[in-house]
């Protein structure tokens, strides 16, 4: 998803904007009267919207239910969903100018495309009606919008109609190696280590990354079967956690089709749901952490030269050159100067595997068997699915295609070329760890590492701290309700900040130090652990920690500790090999810095704020239109009501966690709950564009009924969409 990280350097056009008109406000009608009131479709379709623009589209084919996808991801989503295509496809410079040259040349070198024409030719029928379908819809709103969004004036931006190459790039896009934010840091370090420097780290990484005996960036995901439920019945509850920023990467819809009837989350411009239900089973999923790619030594390998020519706003276009091998980029070279010693990305991404056929397998899947088959077929970026079936029976599968034979403690980073793996020879969902029924009544997924046994699927993976807390939650449980699980989503309690918090109490001594930081000292020896939003000990604690890291670890390599989601264990290892003379005098030197410059209000919530910004709300003058009300912040990086951040002794605002939270009871095919960190609307200045925020924290859960009957009762606008 490099893209969407990409997406924030759009506040960088802040200052040639100023004269721009603010977005005005939009009353739910207003935006759907810009609805258009046809399509390319064979019989008439039905769109239903709540008050929150939610829609469920009722269909009588399933190419037609397709068309009324792509009208609502364009309708709920267009300015996004433009940005998102432009980043995917290296169109940054367009935008921003030479400021966004850089991300092009990157994209372009990891060609995202590349397996486009054997994707398409590798199609089931069924697939690509659905894809074709969606494009067509998509294309025929943009061709009839009456307006365009605020983001689209701003920016210069004219929606452009999109291809099925276009479509099949953009999805790879959503779907890159999570893990190599962590191989790229890594990278880095070797680069700049000293050997032996090189090998301890490289060594602590894997080391690390062993799931530990008990435990069998990130979301949860948990199913409890009919054993453990007050009315027998299955509850399937997941909350992904993605950057909180608006618009939001997840919006809400339903499908009613001859064959397709469910409802779920949608990524903008992704024609799938990765977490729903239908009237059979229900899923949730979570990042699987899978590495689909390798680095790999190409000092010995032929090269070729690519390039490509990019539009620059405000300037000449651009000719970006890059170096590939055979067995894939050079991503060791920038965009002004080629690395000495060329490395190779070997990418999972670059072979053809159909993930929306997958997902749309899924929506229509009724059992075990059918749901599995089907997410045999996902490849890419590698995700936990959770499963829950109507008779109360429930499951968990890692889907993903892995290379097989790969060593589970390599020597280096970097493989040799003789070491490189082929695409023709992956693992797949089936040979990845399931369980399915299992005894315990339960299963929970929190991107923890998968079992030892079976393919290597990753190295580095993030702690089990919220697995094994969710488990600790669920264990007991025998009448479990959908309320209770809600309820269970917002634990903010963290075991293992308890005992760091003990370690570092055994290095402060009798003292002397001042009134103000015994005071703070107090608040962290008081504190429970957890981390809610009126806990000032949960303050205390972060803030002398990071001061202490500062003060003692700053020649050690955090960025990488921060990359592989190891870094409070491997902080924790660094602080232990120090003398204890030189930690206890440090670590009342950061208790007397923490103490001189404590805040006013020392609550966890305020100097751990939300504050979900569009990317624009820097703009000059009209910037407050794009502006969203701060929130007090709860939880932390590994607690289950996860917000995430980094070692800071200052207030601060968590960009990325908990963004949706789903909860669906197998038992009633209406009992589907779901509530957004933001909205539904991507048009700024729509009442919908922000409406659930002020639900957030209250757990102002909205009601999405999967019976058709339902919906038209209980959806008070409908919209009928005629042929064209």
């Amino acid at each position: 998803m490099v893209g969407l990280r990409a997406f924030s350097v759009l506040a960088s056009v802040a200052v040639r904007a100023v004269f721009a008109t603010p977005p005005r406000a939009l009353s739910i009608d207003e935006r759907l009267a810009m609805f258009t009131g046809d399509a390319p479709l064979a019989q008439p379709l039905t769109i239903h919207w709540d008050e929150h623009q939610i829609p469920v589209i009722e269909a009588a084919r399933e190419r037609d239910l397709a068309v009324g996808t792509g009208l609502v991801h364009a309708h709920l989503r267009l300015a996004q969903i433009e940005v998102l295509r432009r980043l995917a496809a290296g169109r940054l410079s367009e935008m921003i100018g030479p400021a966004g040259l850089d991300h092009d040349y990157r994209q372009h070198r990891l060609d995202l495309g590349k397996a486009a024409p054997a994707i398409i030719a590798a199609l089931t029928p069924d697939t690509r009606e659905w894809i074709d379908g969606f494009i067509d819809g998509y294309n025929h709103y943009i061709a009839h919008l009456p307006e365009l969004p605020p983001e689209c004036r701003i920016l210069r931006l004219a929606p452009e109609p999109w291809t099925l190459a276009e479509f099949i790039a953009f999805g790879r896009a959503m779907a890159s190696d999570w893990t190599r934010e962590g191989t790229d840091a890594l990278a880095r370090a070797r680069t700049s280590l000293p050997e032996d420097a090189w090998r301890d780290l490289w060594r602590r990484v894997l080391a690390a990354g062993v799931p530990p005996e008990a435990a069998t960036r990130g979301s949860n995901a948990f199913a409890l079967s009919g054993r453990r439920t007050a009315h027998g019945a299955a509850i399937v509850a997941a909350d992904p956690h993605l950057p909180l920023g608006l618009p939001g990467l997840c919006f809400v819809a339903g499908l009613q089709g001859p064959r397709t009837r469910a409802v779920g989350v949608m990524m903008p411009g992704v024609p799938t749901m990765p977490i729903g239900r239908n009237e059979d089973i229900a899923w949730g999923s979570t990042n699987l952490y899978a590495r689909t790619s390798d680095l790999v030594d190409a000092k010995d390998l032929p090269l070729r030269e690519a390039s490509a020519t990019v539009n620059v706003r405000g300037g000449k276009p651009r000719r970006l050159v890059w170096r590939e091998s055979t067995l894939g980029p050079i991503v060791s070279d920038t965009r002004t100067r080629p690395h000495a010693e060329p490395v190779a990305l070997r990418w999972m991404g670059h072979a053809p595997s159909d993930e929306t056929g997958a997902l749309l397998a899924v929506a229509r899947a009724r059992n075990w068997a059918e749901f599995r088959a089907a997410l045999d077929g996902f490849a890419v970026p590698g995700l936990n699915f959770t499963f829950a079936d109507r008779e109360g029976r429930v499951g968990q599968l890692r889907a993903a295609h892995v290379p097989r034979g790969r060593a589970r403690d390599p020597d280096d980073l970097l493989l040799t070329p003789d070491q490189a793996w082929t695409a023709d020879k992956r693992a797949t969902a089936t040979d990845l760890p399931a369980v399915f029924d299992p005894d315990e009544g339960f299963v929970v997924s929190a991107n923890e590492a998968p079992p030892a046994e079976g393919p290597v699927i990753g190295f580095y993976f993030p702690p089990p701290d919220r697995a094994l807390r969710l488990r600790e939650l669920i264990a007991p449980l025998r009448d479990a309700t959908v309320d209770g699980l809600r309820h269970l989503q917002a634990d903010v309690f963290h075991a293992p900040a308890l005992a760091g918090r003990d370690r570092l109490l055994t290095a402060f001594g009798p003292g002397p130090r001042t009134a103000k930081a015994q005071a703070v000292l107090n608040r962290m020896s008081a504190w429970d652990g957890f981390y809610d939003a009126e806990s000032i000990g949960a303050t205390a604690y972060e803030f002398i920690l990071a001061r202490l890291v500062a003060l003692l670890l700053k020649r050690r390599p955090l960025a990488v500790y921060d990359a592989i989601r190891r870094s409070r264990a491997m902080i924790f290892e660094d602080l232990a090999a120090l003398p204890v003379a030189e930690l206890r005098r440090t670590t009342e030197k950061a208790l007397a810095a923490v103490a001189r410059h404590w805040p006013a209000d020392a609550r966890w919530g305020t100097v751990h704020a939300l504050a979900p910004n569009h990317p624009l709300h820097a703009l000059p003058r009209i910037g407050r239109a794009f502006a969203a009300p701060r929130l007090p912040g709860a939880g932390c990086n590994d607690t289950v009501a996860k917000t995430s951040h980094g070692l800071s002794f200052k207030p601060h605002v968590a960009g990325f966690g908990a963004a949706l939270r789903h909860v669906a009871d197998l038992g009633d095919p209406d009992a589907n709950w779901f509530r957004l960190f933001g909205g539904q609307d991507g048009w700024a200045g729509s009442e919908n564009a922000l409406d659930q925020l002020a639900g957030w924290h209250q757990g102002a859960d909205i009601q999405v009924p999967l019976r058709i009957e339902s919906v038209r009762r209980r959806f008070a606008r409908r919209l009928v969409i005629r042929p064209a």
